[in-house]
């Protein structure tokens, strides 16, 4: 029973994208230090060039431009032990406003008021109003690092909910070609995701239409692991991955003249199972993230 609660427990965020972070990083007194993330970098290869005329796809944004965007992320985890009942352990929606600021290092966001389904976690949510974050971005458009600084009284819920949701958004995001394409290109972006199990992340991304710098771009995202073997957190022991299957797709709007994308939504899900080679014990996972971008 010991071991059961204990797999339960650390299997809680699996298939969430998060990042390892030390403990002065999760102390009270430093929620108000900002705390800079590395991302990983992608490799873009070019499928299909697409129709004439072609044109290299590069955000075109100048220093002092401003976006007004809402980021909503809602995760679900329904995990199983063995032939025990299934257990629900999503955590709650979070919709987050942000107002974006091009600047000559990157991008810098100012976080709304950010709400959530659950009336708890939306009361502290309150209190990392006014909030920043930002990023940094490569040539093709791809974040190479993820900047936080929290509220100075940010709760400790508010600040691990916020900081999950950009992960997502983060991982989520897309990257442009090297080369130049048009309308019907088809292009793949390679990417290992940081996250309780490391993942090599293929997404396939298709320009399906492009208005002046508005392009509209479908996603298809599988996501496998690195390894067959899971390594718990906090040497705790390790578990056999059985079966790792997650897939995704959706559609987003971006402008190269603005940083963020202006709307669309992604959904990635699927099941895992893991089994614990000492005891045999049986954890099967059935989850399933959505990020969605709207004005």
């Amino acid at each position: 029973m010991v071991l059961a609660v204990a797999l339960s427990t650390m299997a809680v965020a699996c298939g969430e994208v998060t990042e390892p972070r030390t403990e002065a990083e999760v102390e009270p007194s430093a929620l108000d230090q900002e705390i800079t993330m590395p991302i990983a970098a992608v490799v873009t290869t070019v499928l299909q060039p697409g129709a004439e005329p072609r044109e290299l796809l590069r955000r075109s944004f100048a220093v002092g431009n401003s976006q007004q965007v809402t980021l909503q992320t809602n995760h679900h985890l329904e995990q199983q032990i063995n032939n025990q009942p299934p257990h629900d352990f999503s955590p709650p929606a979070v919709t987050i406003p942000l107002t974006a600021q091009t600047g000559p290092d990157g991008v810098d966001l100012t976080l709304g008021t950010a709400t959530s389904s659950d009336p708890d976690l939306a009361q502290q949510l309150q209190s990392a109003d006014g909030s920043h974050a930002g990023f940094a971005m490569s040539e093709v458009g791809a974040i190479t690092a993820l900047r936080m600084t929290s509220a100075p009284n940010t709760s400790e819920a508010a600040r691990a909910a916020i900081e999950q949701a950009f992960y997502q958004a983060v991982y989520q995001s897309i990257a442009f070609p090297a080369n130049a394409v048009g309308e019907g290109a088809v292009w793949t972006v390679h990417q290992r995701v940081s996250s309780d199990v490391p993942l090599n992340q293929v997404t396939t991304a298709t320009l399906t239409r492009r208005a002046g710098n508005l392009l509209t771009i479908d996603l298809d995202v599988v996501q496998t692991p690195t390894s067959k073997v899971w390594d718990l957190p906090n040497s705790a022991g390790s578990l056999d991955i059985l079966d790792y299957a997650m897939h995704g797709t959706g559609t987003i709007t971006v402008d190269l003249d603005l940083p963020l994308p202006v709307s669309g939504m992604i959904t990635v899900g699927g099941r895992q199972s893991y089994r614990d080679p000492r005891s045999a014990v049986l954890l099967c996972d059935h989850t399933s993230t959505q990020v969605q971008w709207g004005r």
